[in-house]
């Protein structure tokens, strides 16, 4: 990759992708990392061999893509500042922070630059995430390929239609880890008052979680046939599954995520209007 990056901020999500574009063999003199903290900066250097800087200059955003990545609560401030020192300048912006509308965006960085928004997930701090993305109409065909190649560095990507559909890749991937998280959690403890011991427990529920998530990757099947294949009539994986039906679990899920995708949308509203 012969673009020049610059982060703003130097957090977990932005350490992920720097990760992944290292070792892509994307030059480290080509990343630039804004990060007050100094600390950071420094482990963000000696890791992976990028420049840093407390402060962004005239001559830092002069980069090809500028990838915002600090906390959503905080951007206005830190666009309204970046925003005079762009000049005439006109760099790629992908957004990985989470819930803040591109009107936000345009109106505190500049209305006539290209924007890619970003929904990663938890995951990507191990270069196993899925990311949303959208771009509108000002993203032309080799910033879209630029802005996924940067977010596949640190996993799968996606592109939705809209800008709205980004919610519901909030509560799909963006939370879903959180939701097998709590499943893991159950059957843990299910397994402990059937008499296994924690440890046992634990590493049984985990690896079979690996090897779900595996077996669904690399079979191609979907979910209902990995699921019909492994469910014999009358034993007893048919009558645990009996118990899930009982309880509507496909029902249960789906307001679990509709409840998360309704909340996206209110802090996007709250963020862009604060």
């Amino acid at each position: 990759m012969n673009s020049h990056i610059l982060f703003v901020g130097g957090g977990n999500m932005a350490t992920s992708l720097i990760s992944g574009l290292r070792s892509a063999d994307c030059p480290g003199e080509r990343i630039t990392v804004v990060e007050p903290d100094e600390n950071k900066r420094t482990t963000l250097n000696q890791s992976f061999g990028v420049n840093t800087t407390a402060a962004a200059s005239a001559d830092d955003l002069a980069a090809d893509v500028l990838v915002l990545a600090v906390k959503p609560q905080v951007l206005r401030d830190v666009t309204q500042d970046l925003a005079p020192m762009l000049g005439d300048h006109r760099p790629l912006v992908i957004s990985i922070a989470a819930g803040l509308p591109l009107t936000a965006l345009r109106e505190w960085l500049g209305t006539d630059l290209a924007y890619v928004r970003c929904m990663p997930n938890t995951p990507a701090l191990i270069g196993a995430g899925a990311t949303g993305l959208y771009a509108d109409d000002s993203v032309d065909s080799a910033q879209r390929e630029l802005a996924e190649s940067i977010l596949a560095s640190a996993g799968m990507t996606a592109w939705v239609d809209t800008e709205a559909q980004l919610d519901a890749v909030t509560a799909t991937s963006g939370s879903g880890p959180a939701y097998f998280f709590a499943f893991m959690e159950a059957m843990q403890a299910g397994a402990m008052k059937l008499g296994l011991d924690n440890d046992t427990a634990r590493q049984l529920v985990l690896h079979t979680a690996l090897g779900a998530a595996r077996m669904a990757i690399e079979s191609g099947d979907d979910p209902s046939t990995l699921r019909e294949n492994v469910t014999s009539p009358g034993g007893t994986t048919e009558q645990a599954l009996n118990q899930l039906r009982d309880g509507d679990l496909e029902a249960l899920v789906g307001r679990a995520m509709t409840a998360a995708a309704e909340r996206a949308a209110t802090l996007a509203d709250e963020l862009g209007n604060d």
